[in-house]
């Protein structure tokens, strides 16, 4: 359940570097207009505009990258997409209106041709670079015009402090900050480590917080073998809640930090953790739980008997859980080579422990914050729509207010902005859920409503 990986490139800033084929003539010639430039930040407005073109002409169009992808064995691979559009009677194709007659996608999106790259066998050279776009316009095998989108990393506009008083944690600010900074904890998901830090927080950062991403587990993908940060818990189990009050307590001590506005930011097993925090602990002001948990899960792990303990604790106390039922059977699956869907065991867990489900409810209703949930109705890591909806339901019978947002066509991956492929979500044997289309959709309709809900509650 990783939501985070490979959504660096996805909201990082663009730089446009705009180059007209080769032989093609000066003024009236082919081109790219693509705007504003030369330097576009994530959540800024883009135009790209095809000019030049012989009008009413049926043209192709293809998008490529080179993408490192933990989805498909943490390899680099070129992505491609291509569709036909007809130019209007002056020659342009204005990507944000125009339908394709046919391609990779359907319906007029300006990020069409960006998401909907699938992975190629193409062999990779070493001068491939990650981080860069291209785009061809061509008249059958004759190309017209092409345009280079270099992708920059959010980290240039943003500073780092490793926290050597929580284990692998970071503070990640503004360069630009001046004065006390709203804060923005960040958990990461079942990936562990500090990769939510290192790929996510940088983004939100730059949107003008203060963000400690802070790791609290950290896996080995073999039993003893060498783990991220080795001074975390390497099992999934008894992750105590409290360790938070410990990171409050060191923000209220910085005073470039405001310490009363502190947000926590979570997806998949992050979400479920900071649901919790949210409902024991009394100085959350704000949550974003990205494909949630109503209730506390089994904990897992090389060193955890199944069904012997829970993902967290409150006090060194185990809270309740619920059971997962057929998980060793599923990932079994992975072995024989077979689609491994991780909804089934949490599913079949619930219905069989029915009572468990009930004591290991999460007590949303405590937390009397400003709260935003986001789910996939096709999740298939957990059924995080039926769990939202149970945590809208039980907030609004204690008359908490709660924006929920569920996608029918996405699934658990929800954490982007449309600029990234999402084909690979599905790619590899493990089954995320969503369609390509339905999963950037989402991401494209969901980044906004994020930065918009973190600026009214934070």
């Amino acid at each position: 359940m990783n939501p985070f990986v490979n959504h660096r490139i996805a909201m990082a800033a663009l730089m446009i570097v705009v180059v007209c084929a080769s032989g093609a003539r000066a003024g009236g010639a082919p081109r790219f207009d693509i705007q504003p430039a030369p330097r576009l930040l994530a959540d800024q407005p883009l135009s790209v505009v095809l000019d030049g073109l012989p009008p009413k002409k049926e043209l192709r169009v293809r998008a490529e990258r080179v993408i490192h992808s933990s989805f498909l064995g943490n390899q680099r691979r070129r992505f491609r997409s291509e569709a036909w559009y007809v130019s209007d009677a002056q020659g342009r194709i204005d990507l944000a209106t125009a339908a394709p007659r046919r391609g990779s996608y359907e319906g007029a999106d300006l990020r069409g041709l960006f998401w909907s790259m699938t992975p190629t066998t193409d062999v990779l050279q070493a001068q491939d670079k990650t981080g860069v776009v291209h785009l061809h316009v061509f008249d059958g095998d004759t190309m017209l015009a092409e345009a280079h989108v270099n992708i920059a990393s959010p980290a240039d506009a943003v500073r780092s402090e490793p926290l050597a008083q929580f284990p692998g944690a970071v503070l990640i600010k503004p360069k630009t900050a001046a004065g006390k900074l709203p804060v923005i904890i960040l958990l990461g998901g079942a990936e562990g480590g500090n990769g939510a830090a290192r790929d996510h927080g940088p983004r939100l950062a730059a949107l003008g917080y203060a963000v400690l991403g802070l790791p609290y587990f950290s896996p080995a993908a073999q039993p003893g073998g060498p783990r991220e940060v080795p001074a975390l818990p390497a099992d999934f189990a008894m992750i105590e809640v409290r360790q938070l009050d410990a990171v409050r307590d060191w923000l209220r001590s910085r005073s470039d930090i405001d310490a009363g506005r502190i947000g926590l930011f979570g997806a998949s097993k992050g979400a479920e953790f900071a649901l919790l925090a949210a409902s024991h602990l009394g100085w959350v002001k704000a949550v974003v739980a990205i494909t949630p948990s109503d209730v506390v899960w089994e904990g897992y792990g090389w060193d955890t008997e199944p069904g012997t303990r829970p993902s967290f604790a409150l006090d060194g106390k185990p809270l309740a859980f619920v059971p997962y039922k057929g998980f060793i059977e599923e990932y079994m699956r992975f072995g024989a080579g077979l689609p491994v869907h991780l909804r089934r065991p949490h599913d079949q867990g619930r219905s069989a422990h029915p009572q468990a489900a009930v004591k290991a409810r999460i007590p949303v209703e405590r937390f009397k914050g400003a709260l935003l949930l986001l789910a996939g109705q096709d999740d298939q890591l957990w059924n995080s729509a039926a769990m939202a909806h149970n945590i809208a339901e039980r907030r609004s019978e204690a008359g908490l207010a709660t924006e929920l947002l569920v996608y029918s066509d996405a699934g658990h991956y929800l954490v982007g902005d449309g600029w990234s492929p999402t084909a690979h979500y599905n790619a590899g044997l493990s089954q995320s859920g969503g369609t390509q289309a339905g999963n950037a959709r989402a991401q494209i309709d969901a980044r906004p409503r994020i930065v918009a809900f973190l600026r009214r509650a934070l």
